[in-house]
């Protein structure tokens, strides 16, 4: 992991490091300079009743103080984005012994899904919060029972099925997944 001139954590693979012609994975906060951008951002039609219309993600954010709107960029292209939210009883609908923050709305744009770029995105994003969040402990979300790949691609980065499901979802039961935190 490394860090560039804007200090975004940003993450090479073996491949990256040595060729320029394929640009760095990073994650940075959302501000109204990349709105325009993420607005063309989409999910498989399977997807979306999972994470929802990114108009309506960046909606959400502004209702919401302390949530933090994040883009996941390879190079200067937005590909896809996540939020942070500032405890995981808003993901979780409960509150954790650790201190803990909840991760919503992580998706992939639908034409660079497939390519390793969700796991290289999730490694970022850990690293920029452990130096944003530093006493943070616990990172929650919740993912439908029925989407498959994404609840793989949590287990394979360092999540942990709880055991619980999640019921206060529009799209059905969700899992329960918890990760530490550094």
């Amino acid at each position: 992991m490394m860090r560039d001139h804007n200090n975004r954590a940003t993450l090479r693979s073996p491949v990256e490091t040595n060729m320029h012609e394929h640009p760095t994975l990073c994650v940075i906060q959302v501000d109204a300079k990349l709105h325009p951008s993420l607005l063309g951002l989409r999910v498989l039609p399977v997807q979306r009743d999972w994470v929802g219309a990114i108009a309506d993600l960046l909606a959400d954010v502004a209702l919401c103080p302390g949530n933090e709107p994040m883009a996941i960029l390879k190079g200067d292209t937005p590909i896809g984005y996540y939020c942070i939210e500032p405890t995981a009883r808003s993901v979780a609908g409960r509150d954790f012994e650790l201190p803990s923050l909840g991760l919503r709305g992580f998706f992939i744009d639908a034409t660079w899904q497939g390519r390793g770029l969700g796991k290289q995105a999730l490694q970022a994003m850990l690293v920029d919060l452990a130096r944003r969040h530093p006493d943070a402990r616990q990172l929650a979300l919740t993912v439908n029972c029925n989407n498959h790949a994404a609840l793989q691609l949590y287990l394979r980065t360092g999540f942990h099925d709880s055991g619980e499901l999640y019921h206060g979802g529009r799209s059905g039961p969700r899992h329960l997944l918890l990760r530490p935190l550094p």
